[in-house]
């Protein structure tokens, strides 16, 4: 591909009508400074003084604003919120990223899920990660907020041209009637792209986005992936296309993607970097990149090119679930 093609991959985005639905939570980092730790008087602990916070879309939020920032023509967004500081939080986080979160549904009695790291730093200049506190519901929706959904979901569905479905948690927004949905509005003509950490073997006539050890489960079980070699993960691309009578497209890390339909297979090349990378988020940066581009009118192996210059952004982005504009993805495909 030359840049020429590249850069109308891209610039077609700006007429695209994207869609989202997905498990939404914010990511948030408390830095604390240990230098200014004091033994506590009550308990035999020295507290984490954080002395700054950030705040990101995470999981399906983190998909949501890497659309938003290769700037199609409309965005939308389904999602869920609960009555809390951190439902708070999310909704600010996504308006202040330009994400329409009108057809998002409130759910009073569950938590709004988030993902918080404290992070320590002394005298030195090493800073670490404390264990991960984690937000995260633990039941599934009840129905009357599916139902919300699912009529959410219909209304959406008539104003975008790809709807892209970031499926993260056990107990997320796609329950078995939801995923139905979304399956009969693949069969009734709409584009849709689906990311699903645990599912992806549940969803038919899609286009399945899985890594290569959540394809090789969909197809094999979890035995066996560890050993597995490129050809084995194709092998296996192939087989969920045809089992679930889909379209897949596989990533492999630095080894790029694979697009098949289940009988031919088109391998899109990685994009190499140099220096320190932090893979957190790379993934949904490749999904809605990828599906951002579909949206432009991009074929498939094309649309997968541009969200791996995409992904390779953001693998560069340390210790943040970052996203990839237009300008540095042209600016990466300059460098090459």
């Amino acid at each position: 591909m030359n840049r020429e093609q590249f850069v109308s991959i891209l610039e077609n985005i700006s007429n695209a009508r994207v869609g989202l639905l997905g498990d939404f939570c914010v990511d948030i980092y408390w830095h604390a400074d240990m230098t200014k730790s004091e033994l506590s008087r009550e308990t035999p602990h020295y507290p984490l003084p954080v002395v700054r916070e950030r705040v990101y879309p995470g999981a399906g939020g983190n998909a949501a604003n890497n659309i938003a920032a290769l700037n199609p023509a409309k965005l939308y967004a389904v999602g869920l919120y609960g009555d809390d500081w951190r439902g708070m939080l999310l909704r600010d986080v996504l308006r202040k990223c330009g994400i329409d979160d009108r057809w998002f549904v409130n759910t009073p009695d569950r938590f709004t899920n988030a993902y918080c790291k404290p992070m320590r730093k002394g005298i030195s200049a090493v800073e670490y990660e404390d264990p991960r506190i984690d937000f995260a519901a633990d039941t599934p929706i009840d129905e009357k907020t599916e139902n919300a959904v699912l009529a959410n979901l219909s209304e959406m569905a008539k104003q975008i041209d790809v709807l892209c479905v970031s499926d993260q948690f056990l107990f997320g927004i796609v329950t078995d009637r939801v995923r139905a949905k979304i399956i009969e509005l693949a069969k009734n003509g709409l584009t849709v792209v689906v990311d699903s950490r645990y599912r992806i073997a549940e969803y038919t006539n899609c286009i399945l986005k899985p890594n290569e050890v959540e394809c090789w489960r969909a197809v094999y079980g979890n035995e066996g992936y560890l050993s597995a070699t490129r050809e084995a993960f194709e092998t296996a691309a192939v087989q969920l296309a045809k089992k679930n009578s889909a379209h897949v497209l596989c990533t492999l890390g630095a080894q790029g993607s694979v697009f098949t339909d289940g009988e031919s297979l088109d391998r899109i090349p990685a994009v190499q970097v140099h220096g320190p990378v932090d893979i957190c988020g790379a993934g949904d940066t490749f999904l809605s990149a990828f599906s951002s581009c579909l949206a432009g009118g991009a074929c498939p192996a094309d649309a997968a090119f541009a969200a791996a210059h995409a992904g390779a952004v953001t693998v560069q982005k340390i210790g943040i679930t970052g996203t990839a504009t237009r300008e540095e993805m042209i600016s990466l495909f300059d460098d090459q």
